[in-house]
């Protein structure tokens, strides 16, 4: 398996704790975020993990250089001169993979708690990919939200919402958005071999939403849809504890 890990966000909603460490070192239950995610990684069979960094991003370097994961080759990709965002990030980072986009490559958020099993979701993603040709696979869930990835019947992405505003993008023109189904984005995705030529048309800094919305009329790009999602982001100081006690409880199912 191999994944990418977000790590380089500024982490501004976790201040006054970002002021002196990156947010993929916030602490929960006594380990750092970055801790959780790869010790999960690694026990799902991950080979490969790689990890963007900006902010303190010495402080990454220096977990990863002191702290061993026996199976994965943990490798950096350092954004300190600028920060890329998601998309940008990804595409500096799809060299470090053997040379290449080999293989699918899972992405994750550091900031993201769940109960989905990223092996079966990986292996489904692998499988479909065999199937058929596709660039992406988005879990996704019913999850209430003011911002939406638009699918048509076949769970293939055309668009994106948001129901506040009314906003919509998407590559289809006069896109009917009452005639899509409307799921909320996890932030957990797998990326395919068949996507990584698109990325040369991007440069610098960029959204990995605006990407994938840019190329799904070209390239198919399927929802994943978790009915059973749970998952908490801790983006903010006021989601740390009900972090603990997710952790705690995954623990005692163990």
């Amino acid at each position: 398996m191999k994944v990418m890990i977000f790590a380089a966000g500024l982490g501004t909603r976790l201040k006054p704790l970002t002021d002196t460490m990156p947010k993929a070192m916030v602490p929960v239950n006594g380990k750092p975020l970055l801790q959780i995610l790869l010790e999960r990684l690694q026990r799902a069979g991950a080979d490969k993990v790689v990890i963007n960094v900006h902010h303190f991003a010495q402080q990454i370097k220096d977990f990863v250089a002191q702290h061993k994961f026996t199976g994965v080759d943990v490798a950096i990709s350092d954004e300190s001169d600028q920060l890329l965002e998601t998309g940008g990030g990804i595409k500096k980072a799809l060299p470090l993979f053997n040379n290449g986009n080999d293989e699918p490559i899972l992405i994750h958020n550091v900031d993201i708690l769940h109960n989905v099993d990223l092996q079966k979701f990986y292996s489904e993603a692998s499988e479909m990919c065999r199937l058929k040709e596709m660039g992406a696979m988005l879990m996704v869930s019913n999850r209430s939200t003011s911002r939406y990835l638009l699918f048509d019947n076949d769970n293939r992405l055309v668009g994106w919402t948001n129901i506040s505003t009314g906003e919509v993008k998407s590559p289809y023109k006069n896109l009917d958005v009452s005639k899509c189904k409307m799921f909320a984005f996890s932030g957990i995705h797998i990326i395919t071999p068949a996507l990584a030529p698109f990325f040369d048309e991007w440069q610098g800094k960029f959204a990995i939403i605006d990407f994938y919305l840019s190329v799904c009329n070209r390239i198919a790009i399927y929802a994943n849809v978790n009915e059973n999602l749970h998952l908490i982001d801790v983006g903010k100081l006021d989601t740390l504890a009900k972090a603990e006690d997710f952790l705690k409880q995954q623990e005692a199912e163990v």
